[in-house]
């Protein structure tokens, strides 16, 4: 997703851009493909926008986050990542529990869940796949 068509999204929904809100959607830009941290995003930020504070990048994050423009996830209850959603690609991921690393799912096994929730009744509007466990280099570090 462009920074244009950010904007446009986010002034058709009664936001303004400002330069806070720009120099944030240019960080999940830059770092669209991988999941990043409030306060990562934060240092990101402050480096292109120096007026910044954490809490403009958390209420941010909660507006893009409201209008399905960021997919948040939480590691171990304790803390959340963020990325920019594609709207190229339908995707989900597996998650490290430990070091936060993310790995695409390049398939969706949602077939078989659709159907069972047609046959309770649902009709499903949207979903959401996260698989948690550790990866290869937390296995190893940590002996799990």
């Amino acid at each position: 997703m462009s920074i244009e068509e950010l904007q446009k999204k986010l002034k058709e929904n009664g936001y303004k851009i400002t330069s806070q809100r720009k120099a944030i959607l240019e960080v999940l830009i830059d770092y669209q493909d991988h999941f990043i941290s409030a306060e990562k995003l934060f240092n990101k930020v402050k480096i292109k926008n120096s007026k910044v504070n954490l809490s403009t990048i958390y209420r941010n994050l909660d507006i893009l986050n409201s209008l399905d423009f960021v997919h948040k996830i939480t590691i171990n209850d304790d803390y959340s990542l963020f990325s920019l959603v594609s709207l190229d690609e339908h995707h989900h991921h597996i998650i490290c529990k430990c070091c936060g690393k993310t790995e695409v799912i390049p398939f969706c096994p949602f077939d078989d869940l659709k159907a069972f929730a047609e046959e309770k009744g649902f009709d499903l509007t949207q979903h959401k796949i996260e698989l948690y466990g550790y990866c290869k280099d937390c296995k190893h570090k940590n002996k799990l």
